[in-house]
């Protein structure tokens, strides 16, 4: 979907913008969102010489800092949308980096809830920042035209992830609010 699709408008030999099928623009999203994801991180990860934290961790730390109170490992799984053994294979190996903290309520001390480590919100903040200023050196070195062109999309993508969060019934509850790390 890297190039321009234009169909004859019948006067005069003019052209005008073809509106594209869902599964063209389905397919070239598809091979675009990976390839993206995993540039905008290995940027910034370049930028700020950041540790090379695997995105799976990156999203538990986000989620968890999107809860102040902190999660159950069961609400992390859930938030996730990944198996609850997974959670604990990620907190297992992040609890040991000091990334995430396990906590015992003191009104029922038989449960946990996980918490980010202020390390590791001080690091996705770093992460966050890098990750800004990355983008806004790569989207400032493209022409007027591509940049008005994501502009317009932005709300587009926004409509998309909330479509696909609706029909596959999470609303949602990811937690993060970027796309990258």
């Amino acid at each position: 979907m890297r190039d321009t699709d234009t169909a004859a408008d019948g006067n005069g030999g003019g052209s005008t913008p073809r509106v594209p099928g869902a599964a063209r623009v389905a397919a070239g999203l598809g091979g675009l969102l990976g390839p993206l994801r995993r540039a905008v991180l290995r940027a910034t990860r370049n930028a700020e010489g950041l540790p090379d934290l695997p995105e799976a961790q990156i999203e538990l730390l986000r989620a968890l800092s999107s809860a102040p109170e902190g999660l159950s490992p069961g609400a992390a799984a859930a938030r996730l949308r990944v198996a609850p053994s997974t959670v604990s294979n990620l907190v297992r190996t992040m609890s040991a980096a000091r990334l995430v903290e396990r906590v015992r309520p003191e009104h029922d001390q038989r449960t946990v809830v996980l918490t980010a480590s202020q390390e590791a919100q001080d690091l996705l903040a770093r992460y966050d920042r890098a990750s800004t200023a990355a983008l806004v050196r790569v989207v400032d070195g493209l022409s007027d035209a591509d940049r008005v062109a994501l502009e317009h999309a932005l709300p587009a993508l926004d409509r998309l992830v909330a479509a696909l969060e609706a029909a596959d019934g999470t609303g949602g509850g990811a937690g993060g609010d970027a796309p990258a790390p």
